[in-house]
């Protein structure tokens, strides 16, 4: 393109579209073209006094979080738009998006699965639809290490779960190997940090619950799980994922246990992880024996990937750590955008 490209973004009141306004705010390839915020308001509102933490001397104390309406998407040259907006709402505006032309980044869970069976958690009342069936057919699960080509072209890039995100980057390279032993079954014990649940409040993000305590929820039932199934190409019987609250602000840790069919050694998968990663500028493998903390991850777009292998080289412990709010949401949704403009993968990232 001969010009910056505009993006827009819809939802920038939750934490993660907060960190999206960051990262695109400071992209070396959207200079001179600042996004287009947008919120449902009846009137302006200033973006530093939704996130003050935004303001820098480069003129965001001046940007606006506008109403929404499609008419000011095509005056503003609007070429990519964010989705960090509710399930429901992603749903019902992704398809009006791309009928005007624009490319879409959903952070939502709207697109992101193509079996039935998986969507019937989100409830959605169009599921089955012509129209709903053709947008489906046009999504990208947007995970750059696993659909890197597919990407590119994209009209519509449906940004992967956080939860999920750490889970199949921990796993992909050894089940695409086939050294799994899936008949022992995987399971998948996750810890997310309180943001994980959004920014409106509950009974169960509030400081009185959530400090100084470890719960679990969604067991059996979590909707990440058909991205689990889908992507690493699991059965539900394959699988068991957990995920837990930990109190702390922000950082998954995934513990993921796993048997191998054949004896291996620690230097063998770590030979694989590397391989497998070797094209993915943001996904860190940690040596043999060495474990990822979330202290490491937080508040970057790193996946960080470590493991540790038992005395009989057959069972062996995946720890896969990663901000929610970055690589698990806005940073891969960023990657996504450079993907989809051939930039650098990392750019305004890493």
């Amino acid at each position: 393109m001969t010009r910056p490209v505009q993006t827009a973004v819809m939802g920038v009141s939750g934490y993660a579209g907060m960190e999206l306004a960051r990262l695109l705010l400071h992209h070396p390839r959207l200079k001179g073209a600042p996004p287009l915020f947008l919120g449902r308001t009846d009137a302006e509102t200033p973006l530093t006094a939704m996130h003050p933490q935004l303001m820098d001397n480069n003129g965001a104390a001046s940007l606006k979080v506008e109403p929404f309406a499609w008419e000011l998407l095509k005056e503003r040259g609007v070429d990519v738009l964010f989705l960090a907006t509710p399930h429901e709402q992603s749903r019902e505006w992704a398809p009006k998006a791309l009928e005007r032309g624009l490319r879409v980044i959903d952070l939502s869970g709207a697109w992101r699965l193509r079996k039935a069976a998986h969507r019937a958690v989100y409830k959605f009342e169009d599921d089955g639809h012509q129209k709903a069936v053709a947008v489906q057919a046009k999504a990208v699960y947007g995970s750059p290490e696993l659909h890197r080509e597919e990407i590119r072209g994209a009209e519509l890039v449906a940004n992967p779960g956080c939860y999920a995100t750490s889970v199949i980057l921990g796993l992909k390279p050894l089940i695409a190997a086939g050294w799994v032993d899936l008949d022992r079954g995987i399971v998948c014990d996750a810890k997310s940090g309180v943001s994980g649940a959004g920014k409106a409040p509950t009974e169960k993000t509030h400081y009185m619950y959530a400090a100084d305590n470890l719960s679990a929820y969604g067991v059996f039932a979590h909707r990440h799980v058909g991205e689990l199934l889908e992507q690493l190409e699991l059965t539900e019987e394959q699988i068991v994922f957990t995920p837990h609250l930990l109190p702390i602000p922000r950082g998954i840790l995934s513990t993921i246990y796993v048997s191998f069919k054949e004896k291996k050694s620690g230097s063998e998968i770590e030979q694989r992880y590397r391989e497998f990663y070797a094209e993915s500028p943001l996904v860190r493998v940690f040596a043999a024996g060495q474990l990822p903390q979330i202290q490491y991850s937080a508040r970057t777009n790193y996946c960080d990937i470590g493991f540790a292998l038992n005395k009989d080289g057959r069972r062996c412990v995946i720890v896969s750590c990663l901000d929610n709010l970055l690589k698990g949401a806005a940073g891969q949704a960023v990657e996504n955008l450079n993907l989809m403009y051939g930039w650098g993968e990392a750019e305004g990232l890493a």
